[in-house]
């Protein structure tokens, strides 16, 4: 059983040595540095490893982005992204954030599945997002074009963190 208690989020101020776990979420080095210096950066670390990255970006009436968050693959499907989320959806809710949202592309059929386990709803769809990509990105046989958005009401959290509606 993985302990909650060993896994971490450490801010990170040396973006640049954390390129490589970005691109574990995101394909494309251009459009990682795009965006790679807003926000906040954390490492994901359990025990004395890191294991992951993720990046939150803030945008008005209190609401985060989830821009970019990658575990290393032998740490995937074990549960950490769900506590990653967990202590995110705690952490922002003491900072009196209302809202997380995040996206995934329509292709990426765990990440969809994922994000409604973790309480996500559905919000929108931003058309033609990976048309902007430099190469086109195929997962699970499916071109990847278009952004799923999804939120969650940090008001509707409980800490139970189910996959049970909340709202």
């Amino acid at each position: 059983m993985k302990s909650p208690n060993k896994l971490r989020l450490e801010i990170v101020e040396d973006r640049e040595n954390y390129v490589d776990l970005l691109l574990l979420a995101d394909e494309s080095k251009e459009i990682v540095r795009e965006y790679m210096n807003s926000g906040e950066l954390y490492a994901i670390t359990y025990g004395n490893r890191t294991i992951g990255i993720c990046l939150f970006t803030f945008h008005p009436n209190e609401i985060v982005e989830i821009k970019n968050i990658a575990l290393i693959s032998s740490f995937r499907n074990q549960g950490f992204g769900k506590m990653v989320i967990k202590q995110a959806f705690e952490y922002f809710k003491q900072q009196s954030k209302k809202e997380i949202i995040v996206g995934t592309a329509n292709s990426s059929i765990s990440n969809i599945v994922f994000y409604q386990k973790a309480g996500f709803r559905f919000s929108h769809i931003v058309h033609d997002y990976f048309l902007r990509y430099p190469q086109p990105i195929i997962e699970n046989g499916i071109r990847a074009l278009d952004m799923i958005m999804f939120r969650k009401k940090l008001t509707d959290y409980r800490a139970n963190f189910s996959n049970k509606p909340t709202s």
